[in-house]
């Protein structure tokens, strides 16, 4: 994998584990040379030459149109790079800050059912957030997770994780993105999601204060993983 590396840790953290592998990149890694990986490792897993892999890194700053991404929806078209994603979803921004988590699993080995194992996912963004004190929910009609925000006003809620997958030949790839302290005025080029309420926005754990570094988020992805599925 280029431009990553693995962590074993004394506590199994960040090393292959039961047939699933953890891999964290060191430095940045380009959207189209990410994608290629992931393909190239969905195709090996399905082939069972390698065994499941979930993949956390930082991308450049940059924008994803998923495939229920509409035209009015990308509000700045020169600012950032914009990519075709084949996963579900509509825009989303990545850049510096926040800790995606690309999940190359064998779907047909957990079950089969995509409607539970993204409920699944949200489920591990949720908890991961619980660890570091924050209430993060699910809402119906929008995607991701969300914090709500009194000091902002009534009905005031931010968005701080955002999720979309692809399965193909019964193997997940793609998958979520945590904010940890992106930039978060870059969010401005894009409708997130589709959201376009003022009372709903974009936060990250700095913007609620939270002091976290990303090895911090990567040690409780990988614990709250486990919790949900094992």
């Amino acid at each position: 994998m280029v431009n990553a590396e693995t962590r074993p840790q004394p506590s199994g953290v960040f090393g292959e584990t039961a047939g699933l592998e953890w891999l964290i990149s060191a430095t940045p890694v380009g959207y189209a040379e990410a994608v290629a990986e992931m393909e190239a490792r969905t195709e090996a897993i399905a082939r069972r030459d390698k065994g499941e892999l979930i993949w956390l890194l930082e991308h450049p700053a940059l924008i994803t149109a998923g495939t229920s991404a509409g035209e009015g929806e990308l509000l700045v078209s020169d600012r950032f790079p914009v990519f075709k994603a084949g996963r579900g979803g509509r825009y989303t921004y990545h850049g510096p800050g926040q800790r995606v988590g690309y999940v190359m699993l064998d779907l047909k080995a957990r079950g089969g059912d995509v409607r539970k194992f993204v409920h699944g996912l949200e489920e591990w963004l949720i908890r991961t957030l619980g660890a570091f004190g924050v209430t993060a929910e699910r809402r119906e009609g929008r995607i991701g997770v969300w914090v709500a925000r009194p000091d902002k006003g009534a009905g005031y809620e931010d968005k701080i994780a955002a999720l979309g997958i692809r399965v193909r030949k019964g193997i997940t790839f793609h998958g979520v993105s945590l904010n940890v302290s992106p930039d978060l005025s870059h969010f401005s080029a894009i409708m997130p999601c589709g959201v376009s309420e003022q009372r709903y926005g974009v936060t990250s754990l700095a913007d609620l204060s939270i002091k976290a570094n990303m090895a911090d988020v990567n040690e409780v992805l990988r614990e709250k993983f486990t919790e949900v599925f094992g």
